[in-house]
């Protein structure tokens, strides 16, 4: 390689300090061990064959393997996991995890991240099922007992409605007659979709994975729903959605929590916990 990025084997003697006659010996004896000639030395400068810039490529990969594999072992000698999976829920805020994980990867830069947005309650399933280390994720309603929760932030829930929706109409607020005759969308656990449900007014759900859609939905006029504010805001400045007000909501009036958890039984290596800390220094900052 260093011969065909200096050009010579003159000036790649000099770069890896050995004689030029050395240098040619030892390509001389590579080709003959391999059966192929590397180089076209009819020239002023030796060029590389078309086998040998095949070679020269696989022998830049081989190099390189080998020095991850070095930084692999060296991270893991002072506790740095070979892996780290990150599984997200779908009501967490994109826009505070950006500058943590663009930082964790500066900082371990050889460090193999899996990352994941689950329906609702995947990614508690990932971390009991220990196919993640670490979930930013809502806990309902309470953090469980094999689960150690770091509170990150707090979002608020929005009930909203598109402005051509019977119910942005009623020009006072809504009841619970009101809502059952309306479709409700709902974020639902696709592993469990008739298990523990907050906030359900509707006679009629239709139920979704993931927020985007469901908002697509909901910008259509399909339904109502609770929406986090930080995804609807834009919307409604717009005027593309309305603020639905309810009579005597039966949703929870606090803001729900976001945490990021790992297994009680299985402690964060290193660079999950630095990412814990720095996810929690951010979020304190701002």
């Amino acid at each position: 390689m260093t011969i065909a990025d200096s050009g010579s084997f003159s000036a790649a003697g000099r770069a890896l300090g050995r004689a030029q006659s050395a240098i040619s010996q030892a390509v001389a004896t590579l080709e003959e061990h391999q059966g192929v000639t590397l180089f076209d030395r009819e020239g002023y400068r030796p060029r590389l064959t078309d086998v040998g810039k095949v070679l020269v490529d696989q022998a830049r990969l081989v190099l390189a393997s080998a020095a991850r594999f070095e930084a692999v072992a060296a991270n893991s000698r002072r506790g740095v996991e070979p892996e780290l999976a990150i599984a997200i829920d779908p009501l967490v805020p994109t826009a505070p995890l950006i500058e943590s994980m663009r930082a964790l990867g500066s900082e371990f830069p050889e460090l193999a991240v899996t990352f994941s947005t689950e329906g609702l309650g995947g990614s508690l399933r990932r971390l009991r099922a220990g196919s993640a280390a670490l979930a930013i994720c809502l806990l309902l309603p309470a953090v469980p007992d094999d689960i150690v929760a770091y509170p990150l932030l707090r979002i608020r829930l929005m009930a909203v409605v598109a402005p051509h929706h019977a119910l942005a109409r009623l020009a006072r607020p809504a009841t619970r007659a009101d809502l059952e005759q309306h479709v409700q969308l709902v974020l639902s656990d696709p592993a469990s979709p008739s298990g523990e449900n907050y906030g359900l007014v509707s006679a009629r759900l239709w139920r979704f994975v993931d927020v985007g859609r469901r908002l697509d939905f909901l910008l259509a006029g399909f339904g109502w729903c609770r929406m986090p504010e930080h995804i609807v805001a834009a919307s409604i400045a717009a005027s593309r959605l309305l603020p639905l007000e309810i009579a005597d909501d039966p949703a929870p009036p606090d803001a729900l929590t976001i945490y990021a958890a790992h297994r009680r039984d299985q402690v964060l290596g290193l660079a999950g916990r630095w990412l814990l800390d720095t996810l929690q220094s951010r979020l304190a900052a701002g």
